[in-house]
C-alpha cells in the first residue's frame, strides 16, 4: 500500500448515489406508474427533481433542532409536491408509496462495487456512511448481496451530512482517529466536509448518477487524496 495511505483502517462509503443507482431505479418506477395512467412526462426529469427536493431536505439536518423525519419521508413528501406541481393527480396512495418506498429500498448497486467491496473488506473496515435511512441500507443490502461490516446513518447520529459532528460521531463509533478514516463518495461536498474535520478522502466518479443530465457538480476537487473513474482504480491505488 501506497506510505500515505498506510495509516487507513476504515472506508466509510457515501451510499447513495456513490455505490447505489437511484436514478435508474426512480426513473423506472415512474415510467410504469405513468404508464398506467397514459401520462407523457420527462420521467428521467422527474427522478432527477425527487432525488433534487429530498436531498435538500436531508442535508444539514439537526442543525438547529432534534430531526422530525428522516429519508423516507423526505422521499414521501418531495414525491407529493411533484405530483400536485405536475398534474399527476391519478397517482394514488400506492402509487407513492410504490415510488418513494419500495423503490429506493431495490436500488441496484452500480456493477463495480459488489466485487470490489469484497477486496476492500481484506484490507479495511468497510461502512457504510450515508444520509439515507437504516432501512433503505439494510434492504439494499439484502437486495444487492453486499456485507458491509457495519451502517452508520445519520438517522442514528442525530445530525445529518454535511455537519462536522456527522463525520465526528462515526470517527468516534469506530474508535479510530479521523485521521485512520477515508470518506469515499462521488460528491464534493460530501467529502469536503469530511476533509474539514481531518477524514482523507477519495473521489470517485459516477459520471451516470443523474442519468444523462449532467450531475450538478462533476469535476472533482484537486485537494481530495484519491481521484479515480471507478472502484476498480480505487482498489487499484489502495494496494499500491
Amino acid at each position: 500500500m501506497c506510505a500515505k495511505f498506510k495509516n487507513i483502517k476504515a472506508l466509510t462509503f457515501d451510499t447513495g448515489g456513490t455505490v447505489l443507482d437511484w436514478h435508474t431505479g426512480f426513473k423506472k418506477a415512474f415510467s410504469l406508474v405513468g404508464k398506467k395512467y397514459n401520462y407523457s412526462q420527462d420521467w428521467s426529469f422527474l427522478a432527477n427533481e425527487l432525488r433534487r427536493r429530498s436531498l435538500k431536505a436531508m442535508l444539514n439536518l439537526g442543525k438547529n433542532k432534534i430531526p422530525e423525519y428522516n429519508f423516507d419521508d423526505a422521499h414521501e413528501f418531495s414525491l407529493k409536491e411533484i405530483v400536485k406541481e405536475y398534474n399527476l393527480e391519478k397517482f394514488n396512495e400506492e402509487d407513492i408509496f410504490n415510488i418513494s418506498y419500495n423503490t429506493p429500498h431495490s436500488f441496484k448497486c452500480w456493477e463495480d462495487f459488489p466485487s470490489n467491496l469484497i477486496e476492500f473488506k481484506k484490507q479495511f473496515i468497510t461502512v457504510s456512511f450515508t444520509i439515507l435511512s437504516y432501512k433503505i441500507i439494510i434492504d439494499n443490502a439484502k437486495y444487492n448481496n453486499i456485507s458491509w461490516d457495519a451502517i452508520f446513518s445519520c438517522e442514528g447520529i442525530g445530525k445529518y451530512k454535511i455537519l462536522p459532528e456527522a463525520y465526528l460521531s462515526v470517527a468516534k463509533y469506530l474508535q479510530l482517529n479521523v485521521s485512520e478514516c477515508m470518506m469515499v463518495a462521488c460528491h464534493n461536498f460530501d467529502l469536503d466536509a469530511a476533509k474539514k474535520v481531518g477524514f482523507q478522502t477519495a473521489f470517485v466518479k459516477r459520471v451516470d448518477e443523474w442519468g444523462e443530465e449532467a450531475p450538478p457538480d462533476p469535476n472533482p476537487n484537486s485537494n481530495h487524496d484519491i481521484i479515480v473513474e471507478n472502484f476498480d482504480e480505487l482498489k487499484d491505488v489502495l494496494k499500491k
